[in-house]
């Protein structure tokens, strides 16, 4: 059983049956840009735009430590979320 955060990242990374969760997660980091970038440009329903951020926010939440695989995994590469697949988080750590 993993003691700290730094174990759990890794036993998700490495376990073959986690590149499916990682995919999903993936798939919420780039909605979240998605909204965000929304956002900022004029116009458009923000309520709407804030109360999605904020429910795909608190889907993140549970898988905290996976989640900031992917953005070190993304800072690591120099590549955006949009670009990472779920093989390149998973390569990481094998």
């Amino acid at each position: 059983m993993p003691h700290h955060a730094g174990d759990l990242q890794l036993v998700v990374a490495l376990d073959p049956e986690h590149e499916e969760r990682i995919a999903q997660l993936l798939r919420l980091l780039r909605r979240i840009e998605e909204l965000e970038a929304a956002m900022r440009r004029p116009g458009g329903i923000r309520i709407t735009q804030e109360r999605e951020l904020s429910h795909l926010r608190e889907r993140l939440q549970p898988d905290a430590p996976a989640v900031e695989d992917i953005l070190n995994t993304a800072r690591r590469l120099q590549r955006p979320i949009g670009a990472l697949t779920a093989d390149d988080v998973m390569k990481r750590h094998r």
